[in-house]
């Protein structure tokens, strides 16, 4: 079980990240989760949205280059050594972590971990074995 995370490049130039966030606005997206990684030139920004489908269609139509990326979401406690419980279970079974970043919703003391490995069925099934949730896209939808 994954989730579509959605991947844009943005020129990394003042205001290039409001006119994203805008017009994903103006087509009612809502972000889930949102990481920036940079570099001079350019910015990758990645996401979790409520309608991954919509969000391809309305950034392709306006000439945003995305990609979209299965990778893990995961329910923790959100409480000190959640995380490092959940990277211990993925380093002890062999599975790499590309990269990683969080977000909290309004349920009380859940945390939520995205999490791209470099295989998620491998770590899907690890995780499961010690009671781990992960989450769907219909979930993220939800929240």
């Amino acid at each position: 079980m994954t989730v579509k995370q959605i991947s844009v490049f943005v020129e990394n130039k003042a205001g290039k990240m409001a006119e994203l966030t805008d017009y994903l606005q103006q087509h009612q997206i809502d972000m889930r989760a949102l990481s920036i990684a940079e570099t001079k030139d350019f910015g990758i920004v990645r996401m979790i949205v409520d309608d991954p489908y919509k969000t391809s269609c309305i950034l392709k139509e306006s000439g945003y280059v995305s990609s979209i990326t299965p990778a893990l979401a995961v329910e923790i406690p959100d409480e000190p050594g959640s995380l490092a419980r959940i990277l211990k279970i993925l380093g002890d079974g062999g599975v790499n972590l590309d990269y990683m970043y969080a977000f909290l919703t309004r349920k009380k003391s859940t945390a939520y971990m995205v999490l791209r490995v470099a295989d998620n069925e491998k770590a899907l099934e690890i995780l499961g074995k010690q009671g781990v949730h992960a989450i769907s896209q219909d979930e993220i939808s939800e929240l």
